[in-house]
């Protein structure tokens, strides 16, 4: 399955960064790149001209499966993934000089794999996901840039995440529409040509997902934004990842979204608006890389107003500019960080001489800018007049409008290349750092800057790489698309191309002459930038107004809404009341007096001065639920209460301690209020209970759970097995929000120091001497500890056939480790002391482990059972084991970090200051 292998190998160069970078040391570029390109070879390897398809099970309920899928354009896309991805990782080792930065190259590895499962896959949720994991990767990479970056990165991620929110509405469309995952069928079901309100709807939403990506107006404010990123980051996002995600789905819906009219509308007007906005912006630049930026926002516009085009020819011309595109923005944002590195600037008013001071890498730096500014006999010259030859013969009535706005970006585009080329590289030598330590930087832009020179020239060998992918996009045959030459004789393109170059050179000379080529920007009133900042701004400022209206320190205050909420349930209970259940008219003593133990519990907790008299009412009332439970034959869950009522006790005795001893007196009028809503609130769920469930016999799930939970797990007991069978994944997302809790629970009491234990002063009696007083539970400690912790053991082992499992088993175990803090004489106990965070987080890892053993039987998380001696095995125990130690850690954590004193830090604030602070 090379696709398969592929793949995994981009993957697992991210999870082996680490141990790359302890071995590699600062030249790991070399081998991460050295992957990619193996990773490349593999796909080239399985290449045989026609499609390949494989597929690995992952979600079979929801017909959702890791399928990949290399065509044409999969493989174009891949090509330009995987080998620029490989020479900009090389080219990292000499930017990143001083260091190798693991989390770095983790990042952009990631970058790589995500972009290669995106173009490959043939799942609508995995292009989905590998879609969102690109603009995570963006983000994160132009996060960790610097002090600076931090709003950027956040205006980034806040216009690429809301495209990948419309992506996901089309996804969900298109899901519900033709009731599969699988992308190929989506793109071959009849619903494009039967429905066109289901057609035009989806056209809207990969549109603005396309858009928001490749950084379109009105959503182009990103990319210039994101420069603060280093150069390897942004050669790697402007020349073959993120924006290219957006061309890619374009290209990829166009063969059945090109058939509607809205098509053409949204594309073709966006892209025109887009190329000459960027052009413009370009030309005004006093950064080379924002010049470069905004070139890049120009060539995406072609790029999307071609595709809008959807002619085959058009296709063939978006294909062939992908990758030319690629390699001058490669080449030209990698020499960016050169001419940083070695001249201390990027302000083009302030480089000058660097065709004298930089004579080896100044042609390779050329070479870029010409293809871009698509000068023959380079790539970019031939791409260019594909593009002008797309719209002049594309039929329409605007054809002649159209080229000529094509023609005018060109000039823009010739006009730019030239305002950047010619300050920087004439005039007198330029001093610059040695050329040494830059090296493998210098080679890595030639190669990129060469490559469109050797393509431009042999741009007849490319056809086999670009007509599939053209074919494809287009859904046209392949032997129906031309072979691409560098030489077409004298025709409107050529003439087109001309025109671009004179009028571009002469414009580029006339800004050069002008004062607007030294002078500094002066920011405009109104930005692109300044409005997604205000739009920002606005959302968080409206959030905490909102949040206002019911933040409050008070328990009780924010209980208020819910409670108050259910008990004004009460007045539309009435119209929904069906009579008391039948099962529940008959009298039973047992009942009644659970009932009364319930009751009096509260009525004591409700008027209890003392805090600690509240507390152990409360246990009352819970210990009442226990024995309901019992009761009613649920001894798994009553066994679960029991255990919890007991750890939740100990724990709030901790907190108890360094609270007040009684509670605040409340009003008269504030007891009016909140009592009668209490009652109220009490009865309404009881009723609604009785209305909504009462009625009810046994689900269809809970039937099928009783008749086949045996026969398909080997376990009988029931609870257990929809815990770690049936619904793991659940198990184990609650146990991720579990460790979530106990890391923030550290965090807080590491940020705010506990108050000191309050010390009530007491008659001298033998219960003031903390030796003697617990020499009971000390000396029968040592039997009954060890006695639980097996029991804690057995009930794990069990869990699958009788009550237990690995929730109650982690509570008994902490039951008793806490009763080696209780038999304690102080709150130190070293053999306590225990990072029991780290406890959670392997239950967490072999949770998670065990999920993907259940690939081996088709998905994440399916037990696989084995007979082993004659005894029947299953993973769910290890799963099992799992959860017994992610709730252990976390209850553990708890009692550690609140029972017994942490050191602290030498420059920890005093707690007046952290009052003040």
């Amino acid at each position: 399955m090379p696709l398969v292998a592929a793949v995994t190998l981009a993957w697992a160069l991210v999870l082996l960064t680490p141990l790359l970078v302890r071995l590699a040391g600062r030249y790991v570029g070399w081998s991460l790149g050295l992957g990619l390109l193996a990773s490349y070879a593999i796909l080239v390897g399985a290449r045989d001209g026609g499609v390949v398809f494989e597929e690995l099970p992952w979600v079979p309920a929801l017909d959702i499966a890791l399928r990949l899928r290399m065509d044409g354009l999969s493989f174009l896309f891949a090509t330009v993934v995987l080998v620029v991805g490989a020479i900009v990782l090389i080219y990292s080792t000499s930017y990143l000089r001083a260091r190798a930065s693991t989390g770095f190259y983790m990042m952009m590895s990631a970058f790589a794999a995500a972009m290669l499962t995106l173009v490959l896959a043939d799942d609508i949720v995995v292009l989905f996901i590998a879609w969102e994991l690109t603009t995570i990767c963006s983000f994160l990479l132009i996060l960790r840039s610097g002090q600076n970056a931090r709003k950027p990165a956040t205006r980034t991620l806040f216009i690429t995440a809301g495209g990948g929110q419309a992506l996901l509405g089309a996804v969900v469309l298109m899901i519900a529409t033709t009731g599969t995952t699988q992308l190929s069928a989506i793109l071959a079901d009849d619903v494009w040509r039967d429905d066109p309100v289901i057609t035009s709807v989806v056209t809207v939403l990969v549109a603005v997902a396309a858009m928001t990506k490749s950084a379109q107006f009105p959503f182009h404010s990103w990319l210039p934004d994101a420069m603060v990123a280093p150069a390897p980051v942004s050669a790697y996002l402007h020349a073959a990842a993120m924006v290219k995600a957006g061309i890619f789905l374009l290209m990829l819906f166009a063969p059945v979204l090109a058939e509607t009219t809205l098509w053409h509308v949204i594309l073709i007007p966006v892209g025109l608006v887009t190329n000459i906005m960027g052009a413009v912006f370009a030309i005004r630049s006093k950064d080379i890389k924002q010049i470069f930026a905004y070139s890049t926002v120009s060539q995406l516009g072609l790029l999307v107003a071609v595709i809008g085009i959807g002619t085959p020819l058009a296709m063939m011309a978006a294909s062939a500019h992908v990758i030319a595109h690629a390699l001058f923005k490669a080449s030209g944002f990698m020499a960016v960080g050169v001419i940083e590195r070695r001249t201390g600037t990027r302000d083009v008013r302030e480089l000058r001489g660097l065709w004298r001071g930089m004579p080896w890498l100044s042609p390779a730096i050329v070479l870029a800018v010409a293809s871009m500014a698509g000068v023959p006999p380079l790539l970019g010259f031939v791409t260019k007049e594909l593009v002008i030859d797309t719209f002049a013969s594309s039929g329409s009535s605007l054809a002649i409008g159209l080229t000529v706005t094509i023609v005018g970006g060109a000039a823009l585009t010739v006009a730019y290349s030239v305002r950047l080329l010619v300050p920087i590289m004439v005039g007198p030598r330029a001093e610059v750092a040695p050329w040494r330590d830059s090296a493998v930087m210098s080679g890595s832009v030639a190669v990129t800057g060469i490559a469109g020179l050797v393509l431009g020239v042999g741009v007849a060998g490319l056809t086999g790489l670009v007509r599939p992918a053209a074919a494809v996009s287009s859904g046209s045959p392949v032997a129906d698309l031309p072979t691409l030459y560098l030489w077409h004789g004298f025709t409107i393109p050529l003439l087109g191309s001309v025109a671009a170059l004179v009028a571009g050179t002469a414009l580029a000379l006339f800004y050069l002459k002008s004062s607007h080529a030294v002078e500094d920007n002066v920011p405009g009133t109104l930005t692109a930038t300044g409005i997604v900042q205000a739009t920002l701004d606005g959302i968080i400022s409206s959030g905490h107004r909102v949040g206002n209206l019911t933040r409050h320190d008070s328990p009780a205050a924010n209980l208020a809404v819910p409670i108050g909420l259910v008990a004004a349930a009460a007045f539309a209970l009435p119209s929904l009341w069906r009579g008391m259940p039948e099962h529940v008219m008959g009298f039973d003593y047992v009942d009644a007096l659970l009932l009364a133990m319930v009751v009096i519990g509260t009525v004591v907790v409700v008027r209890a001065r003392s805090r600690l008299t509240a507390l152990i009412m409360l246990a009352v009332v819970g210990f009442a639920a226990v024995l309901w439970f019992f009761v009613l034959g649920a001894s798994d869950v009553a066994l679960t209460q029991l255990l919890v009522e007991v750890l939740t006790v100990v724990v709030l005795v901790l907190v108890l301690n360094r609270m007040p001893r009684m509670f605040d007196k409340g009003t008269r009028v504030r007891k009016s209020v909140t009592v009668p809503i209490a009652l109220l609130a009490g009865v309404t769920a009881t009723l609604a209970t009785l209305t909504f469930s009462g009625h009810r016999d046994l689900s269809d799930a809970g039937a099928f759970f009783l008749s086949e939970a045996e026969e398909l797990t080997g376990g009988t007991n029931v609870v257990n097995t929809i815990l770690v069978d049936f619904r793991a994944l659940d198990t184990l997302g609650e146990l991720v929000v579990l460790s979530i809790t106990a890391v923030s629970l550290t965090a807080l009491l590491d940020a705010r120091r506990l108050s000191r234990t309050r010390h009530v002063p007491v008659a001298p009696t033998i219960l003031q001497d903390p030796v003697r007083n617990v020499i009971i539970l000390r000396d029968s400690g040592r039997f009954l500890i060890p006695v639980m912790i097996v029991i804690s053991l057995y009930a794990l082992v069990r869990g699958h056939g009788a009550p237990g499992g690995g929730f109650i088993a982690a509570l008994i175990g902490a039951a008793g480790l806490a009763t080696v803090y209780h038999a304690a004489p102080t709150n130190r106990v070293a053999s306590l002391d225990r990072s029991y965070l780290g406890i959670a987080g392997i239950g967490i890892i072999v949770a998670v482990v065990t999920g993907f053993l259940g690939f081996a039987e088709g998905s994440f998380l399916r037990p696989l059972h084995l007979d082993i001696a004659g005894i029947h095995v299953t993973t769910a125990l290890i799963f099992d084991l799992g959860v017994y130690f992610a709730v252990l850690g976390v209850i553990l954590a708890a009692i550690n970090r609140l029972g017994m004193p942490q050191p602290i830090p030498a420059d920890a604030p005093t707690p007046t200051e952290a009052r003040t602070s």
